[in-house]
Parts: C-alpha cells; structure tokens; sequence
C-alpha cells in the first residue's frame, strides 16, 4: 500500500521508467513484505532547472540520473524503512545502471484512516483490508 512518486529529470525512455518502477517495486515488497500486488507508483519529469537535488553538505555530485523518492505509508519499523533505503539502491544499481549518490529517498508516515483506495471507502477502517 505504499504510494511512490518519483522526481527526476525528464529525458527517459519508456522502458528506463518501467524498470526504475519494477526495481522500486521489487525493494517495496522485500522491504516492507507488502503482497506483490500492492503497486501504487506516479512518476513526476521536470526539466533540468526544475530539479534541484544536492548533497546536504555531505561532499558528493550527483549526475542528470538524480530520482527523487517519496514514500506516503503507515508506520514501518527503522529496520524496515533502512531495508528500503538499502534494498532500493541495490534494485536501482543493478538493474538500472543507477549510482547510489543519484537517490534520494523521503518517507513520510501517516495511519490506515489516511487512505482509502476507491469508492468512497476507508477500507482499512471498514475491514476489507
């Protein structure tokens, strides 16, 4: 049930994008042990100047290939969400060429009366989920 958006800077093919989304995917359901079924993924592409992403002082450049990861979830454990950040990166590097410097991840924690996946429903309050 994790919701992905991913930021980066236009440019990509079609088929970069699919494995970038499939190799995120993948770190979802390892990390956060989700049925793999549980897909929700937006991808955002901006120009160059329009994505600004820098080192917060730690001493690195990253290149063109930044991507920018939001993660909207219930509570996940610092084991799980480290598992994420480590998982993600290994997925990113092998299957799409990606240098671990190039992502960035954000995760930001709300409840199960945050969502609701259609119909008017909250079905984490009503029981279906």
């Amino acid at each position: 049930m994790p919701l992905l958006t991913f930021d980066l800077i236009e440019g990509r093919t079609e088929e970069e994008i699919k494995l970038l989304l499939d190799a995120s995917h993948r770190a979802v359901v390892k990390a956060f042990e989700v049925p793999e079924g549980d897909r929700y993924q937006i991808v955002h592409q901006h120009p160059k100047h329009e994505l600004i992403i820098e080192d917060t002082g730690l001493g690195f450049k990253r290149s063109d290939k930044v991507v920018a990861v939001s993660v909207r979830s219930t509570p996940r454990t610092d084991k799980q969400k480290k598992s994420f950040y480590n998982i993600l990166v290994k997925e990113l590097s092998e299957n799409c060429g990606m240098d671990s410097k190039d992502v960035m991840v954000s995760i930001v924690t709300n409840s199960a009366s945050d969502w609701s996946f259609g119909f008017g429903e909250a079905q984490f309050l009503n029981g279906e989920l």
